[in-house]
C-alpha cells in the first residue's frame, strides 16, 4: 500500500529539507506543489531544489513548463494525480511538498473544475474586458493597457471557476505535516535567503528573462522576478527592489499560514528546530510511524 505524506508551510521554513528526509526514510518519490517551481526558467528565485540536492530521489512536476506557457491549477490537478498513480504502481510511497495550498487542495480533495477552454474576446473592447474581470473581484496588479494580458487573465478567471467544490472531501488517504517557526526567526531566515539568492546569481537569471523580453503572468507574479523587472524598467532602484523582495516574501509567508490554517483542518504542526533540524525530521518520522 502506498502512503502519501504532504509537507506544507510558509516559504523558507524548511519544507525541502524535510521532504528529502521523509523520502529517504520511507522509500518515497517527491511531487512538487509549488506553483512557481513548475517553470523551468525560474530556479534561483523560487529556491528550486538542484539535481545534486535531490540525492538521486526522483522528483516530479519540477521545471515542466516554460514561463511562456500557461499552466493552471486545473492542469496541476490532473498532472499530480497522474504522477501519484505512476508512483503507486511502482509500490513506492509519495511525498508531496510545496507552499501552494490551492494546488494541494485541488489534487487531494474533491475539487471539480470546469474544463479549460480557449476563449476569444475579439468582440469585446478593452473597457468591456476590464468590466468582465471586475465581476470576479478587484482588478489584478497588471498593466490595464496591455490587452493580451488582460484577456489572458479573464480567460484564467473563467476557466478556473469551480463548478463543484466539496473542499473537505478527501480523494486519497494521506497525512499532512505542517512546519512552523517563531515569526521573527522565520522572517530573518527569509531575509537571509534573499541575500543568498542574490549571491547565487538571481540578478543574472532575471536579466536574461528581461533581455529576452519575456513578460508573462508567471514573471509578473513571482516574487523576486516582478521586483527586479521593475528595477530593470528603472521604476525603482536596486536597494528598493531587494527591500521589496524581502517584504513581499514575508507577506507571502503570512498569507500561506492563513491559507493552510483556514483551509486544512487536519494538519499536524511541528515547530522547527533550526539549531538541530535533524531532530525536527526525527520527530516527524516518529509521528508518521505512529511512535
Amino acid at each position: 500500500m502506498t502512503n502519501i505524506y504532504v509537507v506544507v508551510g510558509p516559504t523558507g521554513v524548511g519544507k525541502t529539507t524535510l521532504s528529502l528526509a521523509l523520502a529517504k526514510h520511507f522509500d518515497a518519490e517527491v511531487i512538487n506543489a509549488d506553483s512557481m517551481q513548475i517553470y523551468k526558467e525560474l530556479n534561483i528565485g523560487t529556491a528550486k531544489i538542484t539535481k545534486g540536492e535531490m540525492k538521486k530521489i526522483p522528483h516530479h512536476l519540477l521545471s515542466i513548463k516554460s514561463v511562456k506557457d500557461s499552466y493552471s491549477v486545473y492542469e496541476y490537478q490532473k498532472d499530480c494525480r497522474e504522477e501519484m498513480g505512476k508512483i503507486s504502481k511502482k509500490k513506492k510511497n509519495i511525498v508531496i511538498v510545496g507552499g501552494t495550498g490551492l494546488y494541494i487542495k485541488a489534487a487531494l480533495y474533491n475539487y471539480i473544475f470546469q474544463e479549460e477552454k480557449k476563449k476569444n474576446y475579439d468582440d469585446l473592447t478593452d473597457k468591456e474586458v476590464i468590466e468582465e474581470i471586475k465581476k470576479y473581484g478587484n482588478l489584478p496588479n497588471i498593466d490595464l493597457k496591455n490587452r493580451r494580458r488582460l484577456c489572458r487573465y479573464l480567460e484564467k478567471l473563467e476557466n478556473n471557476t469551480f463548478s463543484d467544490i466539496k473542499k473537505n472531501e478527501r480523494m486519497y488517504d494521506f497525512k499532512i505535516i505542517g512546519l512552523t517557526a517563531n515569526r521573527d526567526d522565520l522572517y530573518k531566515r527569509i531575509d537571509l535567503r534573499v541575500d543568498k539568492m542574490i549571491e547565487e546569481g538571481l540578478l543574472v537569471e532575471v536579466k536574461k528573462l528581461y533581455d529576452d523580453k519575456i513578460d508573462t503572468i508567471p514573471i509578473r507574479t513571482a516574487i523576486g522576478y516582478k521586483e527586479l523587472y521593475d528595477f530593470y524598467d528603472e521604476k525603482i532602484d536596486y536597494q528598493k527592489a531587494i527591500e521589496l523582495i524581502k517584504r513581499n516574501s514575508r507577506r507571502y509567508a503570512k498569507r500561506q499560514y492563513t491559507f493552510f490554517k483556514n483551509q486544512f483542518d487536519d494538519i499536524k504542526w511541528f515547530d522547527v528546530n533550526y539549531y538541530n533540524f535533524d531532530n525536527t525530521c526525527k520527530e516527524v518520522i516518529n509521528y508518521l510511524k505512529g511512535e
